[in-house]
């Protein structure tokens, strides 16, 4: 898989628990079919490609709500800490008038099957997923989102105003805290950072608590309001990932350079450092998860002072 990172700095004392760690991989190097992979609704509009090991998606909005998913096998809450990672290649993506958007991510399949449940008329509870809106017939400039909508229907999601180019490869992290109510989101190209996704839109009214229920993966192509706005996009997508808890906990400082935390062995760990938080560099070698508390150690220790971090990235 290519190298999708979840990052977390130095704080405190270990939270992580990993001996109850999950994390489901889909390299599509297989017909996931065949692996516990299913399709509800449309079934043309979702075929694995066994040469380039990648799902063919078309999201068509003309159709009903159709979904290539796979059950987590638990159900995700407000509570849990979890993270979502996946590539994203787009050829082409039209839409009319208000248009819609195409999504990756999370949902809970009893709710997303239900005859109500509409992603355009916002009427679609427990969904924990990544959106993209081309730019629109009215002058709505384009948009990567990373949507939280919880039980009620309230919506909290982050954004940015920039454009998926066709042919570009976009690896995309949405990450969730345990006990927070927010979702966050990176989107990269080439190993840098495209956006950190910096606008918030926090919907939820006062005293509502964002609970959220999520038990299923799915790559989402919803159907439109009947009323003219619409999505026709075609795309692949290879090398999600679904993980819980963080594969990095809170970190603790042992001794200079050196930092302990509990690991998973679905991961490679790398102690990476910085003496100014602009540029990062290896600081010693990857480490794979053991399941225990691992430790790192910098193997150049800088003259000045220096910051550390850790990169957990999928085997």
């Amino acid at each position: 898989m290519k190298k999708l990172s979840v990052w977390l700095a130095l704080a405190g004392w270990l939270t992580l628990s990993a001996a109850h760690a999950t994390t489901i991989t889909e390299k599509f190097a297989a017909n996931p079919l065949l692996n516990g992979w299913q399709i509800f609704g449309d079934t043309n509009l979702f075929q694995w490609d066994s040469t380039n090991q990648d799902l063919d998606v078309t999201w068509d909005s003309s159709q009903t709500n159709s979904y290539y998913y796979y059950p987590l096998g638990q159900t995700l809450t407000t509570n849990d800490s979890f993270c979502v990672l996946f590539d994203l290649q787009l050829k082409d993506a039209t839409v009319s008038d208000y248009g819609s958007e195409l999504s990756v991510g999370l949902l809970n399949f009893s709710d997303a099957t239900n005859v109500n449940f509409s992603r355009t008329d916002a009427t679609l509870p427990n969904v924990f997923e990544f959106d993209y809106f081309p730019a629109d017939d009215y002058g709505d400039p384009p948009s990567i989102d990373a949507s939280l909508v919880d039980t009620a229907t309230n919506f909290y999601f982050v954004y940015d105003n920039q454009p998926l180019n066709p042919g570009v490869t976009y690896h995309v992290l949405l990450l969730h805290t345990a006990g927070t109510s927010t979702i966050s989101g990176e989107v990269f190209t080439n190993g840098q950072v495209m956006s950190s996704l910096p606008i918030v839109y926090a919907g939820y009214p006062v005293g509502d608590s964002g609970a959220f229920q999520l038990d299923t993966v799915a790559i989402s192509s919803y159907a439109g309001d009947g009323f003219g706005d619409s999505i026709l996009a075609h795309g692949t997508v290879a090398n999600l990932a679904v993980a819980t808890p963080l594969p990095v906990g809170t970190i603790n400082a042992i001794a200079a350079g050196q930092v302990q935390f509990v690991s998973d062995t679905n991961w490679l760990y790398t102690l990476e450092q910085t003496t100014n938080f602009q540029a990062w560099s290896v600081a010693a070698p990857s480490v794979p998860g053991t399941v225990t508390n691992l430790v790192l150690q910098a193997t150049n220790l800088p003259v000045s002072q220096s910051f550390y971090r850790v990169s957990a990235n999928l085997k």
